[in-house]
């Protein structure tokens, strides 16, 4: 068979130059882009450091990010999160502090109930509360539907209808949206020395709360109640019906969502997981206060 051929995301010249106006000398110690991404993520040293850069030319995380960073990030002081040092929203580039440590996925903490509500604190803290929105349910029930109606040819009738019935029956209220980190998992969870910090904001964005939660449901709490238990208590918050009614709307989006993009690119392993979760929504796995 041939050799495959490395697929990541490159630096532009552009990117290059401004790089080194930013930071003068500089080189590549690792690079942690991903293959499926358009997005290069590189760990690079220079006479100031060492530093995380992200640049795209395409992907709107990359502007998400930098949003982030300078609306949110820059006005939390001592939350453990990468501080912006350089950026060019035109350009698609980014340059945070590199923090120490690896990825909480699949290390040993990963199994602790501390690491979970070191996360759960640092959590309350990112999220910002920001207005009041009256369309929020309804927008998220109607991006629920769509993806059921992209969904024809790969879950059966069944299920459809009973997808598109669930959302129809879920009570909608006005919403309070709060700043949401969008993929708050352990593998954007950062562990050294025992202390947890957080990386990874392209999908940032004003949500609802509990929107942070699902993922985590879907995965890390599943069979784990002490980890959702412990992260919870480090939220400081409890679910109310209001919030269990969103979370089950957020859910059904995700669940429905995960199985249509993997599809797509032909992820069956995560495609497997998004089917899970609609499995577990329809033998009646509500979401409860």
């Amino acid at each position: 068979m041939p050799e495959q051929q490395d697929a990541r995301p490159q630096l532009t010249r552009r990117h290059r130059l401004l790089l080194t106006s930013w930071l003068g000398d500089w080189s590549v110690l690792a690079d942690y882009s991903w293959p499926l991404q358009d997005t290069a993520v590189l760990h690079i040293v220079s006479d100031s450091g060492e530093h995380i850069v992200k640049a795209s030319e395409s992907s709107h995380h990359i502007q998400r990010e930098i949003n982030a960073h300078r609306t949110v990030l820059s006005t939390l002081d001592e939350v453990p999160v990468p501080r912006l040092q350089f950026a060019d929203a035109d350009a698609g580039v980014l340059v945070t502090e590199y923090l120490p440590g690896r990825l909480l996925l699949g290390a040993p903490e990963q199994d602790h109930a501390d690491a979970f509500e070191q996360a759960g604190r640092i959590l309350a803290r990112l999220q910002v509360p920001g207005s009041l929105s009256a369309e929020y349910m309804d927008d998220v029930a109607a991006q629920a539907i769509e993806l059921v109606q992209r969904a024809e040819e790969i879950l059966d009738e069944r299920s459809r209808r009973m997808l598109q019935e669930r959302v129809a029956a879920v009570p909608r209220h006005p919403v309070r949206l709060h700043f949401t980190h969008g993929d708050y998992q352990p593998r954007n969870w950062l562990v050294h020395e025992g202390r947890i910090a957080v990386i990874d904001f392209g999908r940032g964005a004003q949500r609802s709360w509990v929107s942070d939660l699902v993922r985590l449901r879907s995965k890390d709490f599943h069979g784990r109640p002490e980890l959702e238990a412990a992260f919870m208590r480090g939220m400081g918050r409890e679910l109310d019906a209001s919030d269990a009614a969103v979370l089950e709307l957020e859910t059904m989006r995700e669940a429905i969502g995960t199985v249509v993009w993997s599809h797509g690119i032909g992820d069956r392993d995560f495609e497997q997981h998004g089917r899970a979760m609609i499995r577990r929504l329809l033998d009646g796995d509500a979401v409860s206060a």
